[in-house]
């Protein structure tokens, strides 16, 4: 228990002592305990002055949870600071029963494959690429009507097909693409970028933000170009894209800038980045500069093409990011530790309680 009161410390710069105490005795029952981690459960497992009166204050007060963790993270990283982090993001979905836990919706879990009653989190990570560990940063959980309905997976309402008029209202103007307006859900996680950007100042040098398919969208770039980050993410496989026109300019007009549409049949005869094979299958890869029309500047797509030997079956997965000096290889590999905060997640619900706590009323302290 020494080393683990040695490590608290490093948050005495943001707990006075009473509440330093109190904290350690807690860390020290929740590591030792068993079952479910409730308060009452945490109780019975403290030393003296732990008692459930005690235990209650302190989750009553209100805790700067995000500049505790990187107190934590930063301690532990402090001789790695030269190597490459990132920033990584996804939604957790806790199931729950009963009408009174507050901010209570329809999710989508991935684990159930459908729609349940259950509490959404927006959880943030600081990712090491070189160990490919996940340190978990800010978690937020999605509590206005206006932001769990607009969250990537929360339950949409099947309205009915409009029987207006077909095309462009009459009379309506072009949008810019550059200010877009932005849904509550992007505003709510631009701010806990700001917060972890903030949070980290000068000590690292943040230049990538991750998130799965459910960013790949202009409103969502132009969120993450805000905060000054690039972002990292997944486009749909039918999307459509189109090589940088490369004819004469004719003289006349605006030049053009969309050339021919990106086809399977078209990339296969590019130059691909990498080919390999594993087992019956050949993975190729490819890297193009391409425009999108609802996208206002060049994108930095890589192509995934897999190729099965026997069938001849074809199958291809898009990632982009707006930065368009990215190699392949490391949109790939950012991308594919974006897994990692999966390990957060369960930690966090086997080990520490999510699973297991309740909030039955709203906390109006800061």
């Amino acid at each position: 228990m020494n080393e683990i009161i040695t490590t608290l410390e490093a948050l005495s710069p943001a707990l006075c002592s009473r509440t330093m105490k109190q904290l350690i005795v807690i860390v020290e029952a929740t590591l030792t305990m068993t079952g479910r981690v409730t308060m009452l459960g945490i109780s019975r497992w403290t030393e003296k002055g732990g008692s459930y009166r005690t235990i209650q204050r302190f989750f009553n007060e209100g805790h700067n949870w995000s500049q505790l963790c990187w107190l934590l993270v930063k301690q532990h990283l402090a001789s790695q600071f030269e190597q490459v982090f990132i920033l990584i993001a996804d939604e957790v979905v806790v199931t729950k029963s009963g009408k009174k836990t507050h901010g209570l919706g329809n999710f989508f879990s991935s684990i159930q494959s459908k729609t349940v009653r259950s509490l959404c989190f927006i959880s943030l990570s600081l990712l090491d690429v070189d160990s490919r560990k996940a340190y978990p940063l800010i978690t937020e959980q999605l509590l206005r009507e206006d932001v769990k309905n607009s969250a990537p997976k929360a339950a949409k309402n099947k309205l009915s097909p409009s029987k207006g008029k077909v095309g462009r209202p009459q009379g309506s103007k072009n949008k810019s693409r550059i200010n877009v307006k932005l849904s509550p859900f992007l505003m709510q996680l631009q701010g806990c970028l700001h917060q972890a950007l903030q949070l980290i100042g000068c000590e690292l040098a943040i230049v990538y933000f991750v998130y799965d398919g459910a960013l790949g969208n202009n409103a969502a770039v132009q969120m993450v170009k805000q905060t000054g980050l690039h972002l990292i993410s997944k486009l749909r496989h039918d999307s459509v894209l189109y090589f940088q026109y490369k004819g004469d300019y004719s003289g006349r007009g605006r030049p053009k800038k969309y050339g021919e549409r990106i086809t399977l049949e078209k990339l296969i005869e590019q130059e691909p980045v990498s080919t390999e094979v594993e087992k019956n299958s050949q993975i190729c890869v490819y890297q193009v500069q391409a425009w999108h029309k609802n996208f206002p500047d060049l994108l930095n797509v890589v192509f995934i093409v897999k190729t099965h030997l026997k069938t001849g079956r074809v199958s291809k997965v898009i990632l982009f990011s707006d930065d368009t000096s990215l190699a392949a290889k490391n949109l790939i590999n950012y991308y594919s530790l974006r897994f990692q905060i999966e390990f957060n997640f369960r930690d966090a619900k086997q080990y520490w309680g999510l699973e297991d706590f309740m909030n039955v009323k709203k906390n109006t302290r800061k």
